[in-house]
């Protein structure tokens, strides 16, 4: 019989469902708490956590009696460093946040010290990690079938943000920034793949297409929609992020290549299943990795497809499942938490270096191993 956690949510807007339909799956597991003062977010998550106890803030959960074994955290990126600050401070227990883990250096200064203190595992929600396509493209190029790998570049062409709760995904100063925002995903996967610290950014923005008639009080968003970034690795390999959020007709969202002497690979992810015209299209693309060796000639495609209950938990082709899944097994089974607060901090380093790059048109150097920029 599995150990049952119980788990407390901070937030379940669209994302937080998603994580409640994901924990339904895995044996143990159970909602018993939510903090959403949104009363729509919160009868839709109820419809999924039935009986769960409902609160308005952070505050008035942890002055109830309701026992709870693990924590969410799914609010708006703003939020996300000032709960966590909390959290450490008041309570033991085991917490996964939801990217980015905060949205300036200053808050991650703080977070960086606070959590080496926390007792409990704590785990950074990079979904991209664990997509079936992107775990098969990590485990090729870990055969050596590239050789040496020396260039890796990862093109997103999306659909723009969708709509939030109050529009808090509009302004930069609530997001972090696209490259934070959206981002700091795809910088965790060059630091995963690469295998060293980034020293250098460079990055080219726009705000070009979405939301330029938009008005939230009197002011205009500031969010880009397109970009283009450049960065160089301490040993020596370079990754590249090729970013559109007007580009949503595209068969698929994701397109990630690796190149080494020996071959190129390649990885093909499609965007959320409920987004494809089924009418007009026919079924979903089926993601899929390609290794194209230089000898012989001749590229070899292999389709990953996703379980379908899995792809119906939610728009990240499965891999919140596979988070939860592993997040679950450190609390119960003292498994490694396999994305640190530090892992996390370094990919929002990477985006807000980033954005400070294409405000000044300069190149950005990394420090501090990875955790501040100059």
């Amino acid at each position: 019989m599995s150990k049952l956690v119980r788990y407390g949510l901070l937030g379940s807007g669209m994302m937080g469902q998603e994580h409640i339909r994901n924990l339904a799956l895995i044996d143990g597991a159970q909602v018993v708490a939510i903090i959403e003062p949104n009363p729509q977010m919160r009868e839709r998550s109820l419809a999924l956590a039935p009986g769960a106890a409902t609160f308005d803030s952070l505050e008035e959960m942890l002055q109830s009696d309701i026992k709870i074994d693990a924590l969410v955290i799914v609010t708006p990126n703003y939020q996300h460093a000032d709960q966590l600050l909390t959290l450490f401070e008041r309570t033991e227990l085991p917490i996964l946040v939801e990217k980015p883990v905060v949205t300036s250096l200053e808050q991650a200064v703080k977070v960086h010290a606070a959590a080496s203190k926390h007792p409990a595992p704590v785990w950074v929600a990079m979904e991209y990690r664990y997509m079936p396509p992107v775990a098969k493209f990590r485990q090729q190029i870990s055969s050596g079938d590239l050789g040496d790998m020396k260039m890796l570049s990862i093109r997103e062409h999306r659909f723009p943000f969708l709509e939030k709760v109050n529009d808090w995904n509009r302004f930069n100063r609530q997001t972090g920034g696209t490259l934070v925002e959206k981002c700091c995903h795809f910088f965790d996967l060059m630091r995963l793949i690469v295998e060293s610290e980034a020293v250098r950014v460079y990055a080219s923005t726009g705000q070009d297409a979405n939301h330029l008639n938009e008005s939230y009080s009197g002011e205009m968003p500031d969010i880009i929609d397109n970009a283009y970034v450049i960065v160089d690795f301490a040993n020596g390999k370079r990754a590249s992020l090729d970013l559109n959020m007007f580009a949503e007709g595209s068969r698929y969202q994701e397109e990630i290549c690796a190149i080494g002497p020996k071959a190129k690979l390649e990885c093909f992810v499609p965007g959320p299943g409920r987004f494809w015209p089924t009418d007009t299209l026919g079924p979903a693309p089926i993601p899929k990795v390609v290794i194209s060796p230089r000898n012989p000639k001749g590229p070899i495609e292999l389709d990953i497809p996703v379980d379908e209950t899995l792809l119906e938990a939610g728009d990240h082709n499965g891999s919140t499942f596979y988070q939860h899944l592993g997040f679950y097994k450190a609390i119960t089974e003292g498994n490694k938490v396999d994305v640190t607060i530090e892992d996390g901090l370094k990919a929002v380093v990477l985006g807000l270096a980033a954005q400070e790059s294409a405000r000044t048109g300069r190149a950005i150097e990394i420090i501090e191993n990875g955790l501040s920029y100059q």
